[in-house]
């Protein structure tokens, strides 16, 4: 009855984190922090970015009302563009604070990709492959980051997705799956245990030698992505690390720059949590597409963009964070150079063909725009980039060989980045 209820108890505080999110649907399976501990990181050295900030604009951003204004071109809308501290290069008025810090930024103009379906251009630009190729589900850019270059014993997750989830580990396994945190104003709750101190190892201790024979004598992978997940759960909870997720911490001087709301505190906590050494961090602002009323919309969330993605570039760059960390500003695709005839309030519908993103600090050649289109923004004219490309840079940039094959469980070799991808070398300082 005693073992029972101890049992029980272990088992509640599992489901108080999986409620809470720390699990997703399927598992967040970090390393076991109870097997034997590898030699830590297996960064490279010699990688110019250490971690990376991926702020991902879920519907698709408009190129030609963002960062590649076509000024007098039909379609044209009526934002206005405004010079960076760049020189030579132009973005619109509603990112007035990026263009300040334009100098620590490339912006690839020459975007264009294979998909104009939402999840099949998601699944492409977080993968570098298409969905359904080859039989496979292909691991997301912060899974890979997770497996290459990720600390086996870091007590903390090595990929974390806030504000929705992401793309996880496919054939990489449970123990790369990213750490969702749905609302970041409210962390990940009950990290905090009900008992503490030598009480709490006890009944952890005591879970683990009633278990392990039934671990010993049933080796289903879902058994054994249960343990690692329990075995994680408890590392984490006994972390001075997971303070992190905690943004009332935050002093109101370096809270206050990023703004408020979701996508603001998103922003902070992908800072205070690449400051603890979480190599990836996704955060996600969705309503970018904008088939109706693009003008307003975009306008609007230009704001929140300026404002959250500025203070996150002046914050890393005054903590001396920001040399050795990518940022990256995308969406899974750019929206037509012409306006659609929606009513009164038009809009732009889905465009791969051609579009732009923005890469900031972690060894990017700042002040420079790779690629170009035409005077429509309709067609790339030079250094026209697609998925694999843009996943390759980042590769190059993290130190991770873009080339190298994982094994999928049946030994079938696959490569990071699928052929012909190769790093935009003219955006490495």
């Amino acid at each position: 009855m005693f073992s029972q209820t101890l049992q029980n108890k272990s088992r509640r505080d599992f489901m108080k984190l999986s409620a809470a999110g720390v699990f997703a649907t399927s598992y967040s399976g970090w390393m076991d922090v109870l097997a034997a501990r590898a030699a830590g990181s297996a960064a490279n050295p010699n990688a110019k970015a250490k971690r990376c900030i991926l702020l991902w604009m879920d519907g698709g951003p408009s190129h030609k009302d963002t960062l590649d204004l076509k000024p007098g071109s039909k379609g044209a809308g009526e934002f206005k563009q405004i010079q960076t501290a760049a020189s030579g290069i132009q973005i619109s008025e509603h990112l007035p604070s990026v263009a300040k810090l334009m100098n620590h930024g490339a912006i690839i103009r020459g975007m264009s990709t294979a998909e104009g379906a939402h999840p099949r251009a998601k699944y492409n630009l977080h993968t570098g492959y298409r969905e359904g190729q080859g039989g496979l589900i292909y691991p997301s850019i912060g899974s890979i980051v997770s497996k290459e270059i990720g600390r086996s014993d870091f007590p903390m997750p090595n990929y974390v997705a806030i504000g929705n989830r992401s793309y996880g580990s496919g054939f990489l396994g449970p123990k790369h799956q990213p750490l969702i945190v749905t609302d970041p104003a409210r962390g990940v709750q009950d990290l905090a245990s009900a008992v503490s101190g030598k009480q709490f190892d006890n009944r952890v201790s005591l879970l683990q030698e009633l278990e392990s024979a039934f671990y010993h004598d049933y080796q289903a992978d879902s058994i054994n992505d249960h343990k690692t997940t329990y075995s994680r759960a408890v590392s984490m909870m006994q972390s001075k690390e997971a303070k992190a997720f905690d943004l009332s911490s935050e002093k109101t001087e370096t809270r206050s720059p990023y703004g408020t709301g979701r996508f603001a505190d998103g922003c902070l906590m992908a800072r205070r949590l690449v400051e603890v050494g979480i190599p990836f961090v996704e955060v996600n602002l969705g309503g970018w597409d904008t088939h109706q009323d693009n003008f307003a919309r975009v306008k609007s969330l230009s704001g929140q963009v300026d404002q959250s993605l500025s203070a996150l570039v002046t914050d890393l760059k005054t903590r001396g964070m920001l040399d050795s960390t990518l940022v990256i500003w995308m969406g899974e695709f750019g929206r037509t150079p012409n306006i659609n005839a929606r009513g009164d309030k038009p809009g732009r519908d889905h465009y791969p063909k051609a579009w732009s993103l923005l890469m900031m600090g972690g060894g990017v050649k700042g002040g420079a725009v790779y690629g170009k289109t035409d005077k429509e923004g309709a067609t790339v004219e030079e250094g026209k980039t697609d998925a694999k490309d843009f996943l390759a840079t980042v590769c190059e940039l993290m130190g991770i060989d873009h080339t190298k094959e994982n094994e999928t469980p049946t030994k079938r070799p696959i490569r990071i980045v699928d052929k012909p991808g190769k790093a935009i070398k003219a955006l490495l300082s």
